[in-house]
């Protein structure tokens, strides 16, 4: 099932002019930095902006078509919104501001239980407390389960997390992915925060000065060289593994991805042997040499082939690497580069020397 929007929409000096095409399944990260315009494109799908020109349809329902005439005001889309704030109504309890969602649902048949979502949420000690008597995290998992009883066709997250800390926020990330792998709702996830996207997204659309300039499954735009992401400290490549090994004795586990098969080593962190994990490997922490080290400390050394060069500044630049199927960053000095002569289609040794689990 598809989902299509494209806005025009002028306010002040800013000006909207985005369109966005994409199946409507799993996570969709829009990111962009604070003032790109990701607000006013959410408002714009929630029917929240009068003014707006354009086009929206969610599988096979148009819920705006200027051409035709057509509007649907903000309660007659089958939308869940979820926003920095909770919004919660302070003088209901949190059962009752549940069933508020309940209630607002269109769909009678009550597709989505709420016994499942107060189990997902874990929310089952919640129900008879009040917003005051909540913790940031609790308001927003109520929030979150709020938003999904409206019994949506598509849940529109809008920097959820942006005032919680790292534990908070990791914390309710994992009941977003427990929701969206049960429920199978589709989720459109707005944030400035890159580590957010890439422990959420399949799928990623970029945003700048009003325009979405970018859209692809995620691993491809974060290492594409003619985009932002690429380019920022922060840059980095994410690789779905899958859990193969434990080995307590060193307290590592070990992961394959990619064809052919790679191997990883990571920390052991209480992983199931067969699940898929989402690891991110930082630009910086990548090392190339041409020959195979006899004697490192490095654990995960990759055979890998050079796809791609982009100046950063004087002294840096990007290399794209590509290991079996899989891209890799690696972020060296001008001085490396020509040392080692790396160019396009040069065989090298990757060292990667440290991988983060993000998911």
């Amino acid at each position: 099932m598809k989902f299509e929007a494209r806005f025009n929409l002028s306010k002040g000096d800013f000006t909207l002019t985005s369109q966005l095409s994409t199946s409507i399944s799993g996570v969709t990260g829009l990111f962009g930095t604070s003032g790109s315009g990701k607000t006013t494109f959410l408002r714009c799908l929630a029917g929240l902006e009068q003014n707006s020109q354009g086009y929206i349809s969610v599988a096979d329902d148009i819920w705006q078509d200027d051409s035709k005439g057509i509007f649907l005001p903000p309660h007659q889309r089958p939308v869940g919104l979820v926003f920095q704030e909770s919004r919660l109504f302070e003088h209901l309890n949190v059962a009752d501001n549940l069933l508020f969602g309940r209630q607002r649902s269109k769909i009678k048949n009550d597709s989505i239980s709420w016994d499942v979502v107060v189990e997902i949420l874990e929310l089952g000690n919640l129900l008879k407390r009040y917003p005051q008597g909540l913790s940031g995290g609790e308001q927003q998992r109520v929030a979150i389960g709020r938003a999904i009883l409206t019994n949506p066709k598509m849940l529109i997250m809008d920097e959820p997390l942006a005032s919680m800390d790292q534990t908070g926020s990791r914390r309710i990330l994992s009941f977003i992915l427990s929701l969206q792998n049960q429920l199978q709702i589709p989720i459109l996830h707005v944030s400035h925060n890159m580590g957010e996207i890439l422990q959420l997204a399949d799928f990623l659309a970029i945003m700048e000065q009003g325009k979405i300039i970018a859209t692809g499954p995620v691993g491809d735009m974060i290492t594409r060289l003619d985009l932002p992401l690429a380019h920022r400290n922060d840059a980095s490549t994410v690789l779905t593994a899958k859990v193969v090994n434990h080995d307590p004795a060193y307290h590592l586990s070990t992961l394959e991805f990619g064809y052919p098969t790679q191997t990883l080593y990571i920390a052991n962190n209480n992983l199931t042997i067969g699940e898929n994990v989402r690891v991110r490997i930082f630009a910086r922490d990548v090392s190339l040499t041409l020959d195979h080290p006899n004697n490192t400390s490095i654990l995960n050394l990759f055979t890998a082939e050079v796809d791609e060069i982009s100046n950063q500044n004087p002294a840096q630049y990007m290399v794209k690497l590509m290991v079996g199927n899989n891209p890799i960053l690696a972020r060296i000095t001008k001085k490396s580069l020509e040392a080692l002569a790396i160019k396009k289609g040069l065989s090298l040794i990757a060292q990667v020397k440290s991988i983060a689990l993000e998911r």
